[in-house]
């Protein structure tokens, strides 16, 4: 991978240390081709690998895909089914490289409301890239930021009940720790959120999380998506001024 010299020539030092991408319009390449849908999520994949390793080369710490999310099983069967089996093909083929890579798998989600065979998968693969520093590789799977903030709720009522806690006690740190990202520490942030494919909406992803991560929207599909656009929306990030609601002197 020919990034180094490009990244020397394009990018200063301000690397995100976390980015977060929708990945958005599998489904309108593929009919764009006249292809089924699955044959854009397929594509989507490959172009997953790319980007993760371009992300690693590019020294981000965290990478945060949206995947699947809770509103999807409301797709055409056919069509979610394909979808289920999409990480165990991704896994079984790509682990090997995520583990000589140093790069760690994790996931953000409700895994236990997947199929039995994708629930091994991720398990898998979470645990056989365990060992993995140079990169987190986070994909948001059955994830929905609604049903995480319900989930959050939840919980801190629970140990409010338990005198665990109490009201007084509850701050933004208190529910970061009760939200599915609290693994990532001081990282749960994103400092950028990238969507493909021209939407220019959040679709309940990281809610929270966002609140003042820069938001680039571009309008390539996500399985023409490359890695020099990769690195042009990172350029377009370093244009940003970001204040986090104070002004500078």
């Amino acid at each position: 991978m020919k990034i180094t010299q490009k990244v020397q020539t394009e990018l200063n030092d301000n690397i995100p240390k976390h980015v977060a991408i929708i990945m958005d319009g599998n489904g309108r390449w593929a009919q764009k081709k006249f292809l089924p849908r699955v044959a854009g999520h397929k594509r989507g994949m490959e172009v997953v690998k790319t980007i993760t390793k371009s992300a690693s080369k590019l020294g981000i710490k965290v990478l945060t895909l949206y995947a699947f999310s809770t509103e999807n099983w409301k797709r055409p069967q056919d069509e979610v089914s394909f979808l289920m089996k999409l990480p165990i093909t991704f896994f079984d083929k790509f682990v090997p490289e995520l583990v000589e890579e140093g790069i760690q798998v994790r996931v953000t989600g409700n895994i236990a409301g997947l199929p039995a065979a994708t629930q091994q998968s991720v398990q898998k693969a979470i645990a056989d890239t365990a060992n993995g520093t140079k990169m987190i590789l986070n994909f948001a799977l059955n994830y929905g930021s609604r049903d995480e903030i319900t989930q959050m709720v939840q919980a801190i009522a629970t140990d409010i009940a338990h005198k665990k806690l109490t009201i007084d006690e509850i701050d933004e740190k208190v529910i970061d720790q009760h939200l599915q990202t609290n693994f990532l520490g001081e990282l749960s942030d994103p400092d950028v959120l990238i969507r493909t494919s021209g939407e220019e909406r959040i679709s309940n992803f990281l809610l929270w999380q966002i609140a003042y991560s820069e938001l680039v929207f571009t309008d390539t599909l996500w399985p023409d998506f490359n890695e020099q656009i990769f690195i042009e929306l990172i350029k377009e990030y370093q244009k940003r001024d970001r204040r986090f609601g104070a002004i500078k002197k």
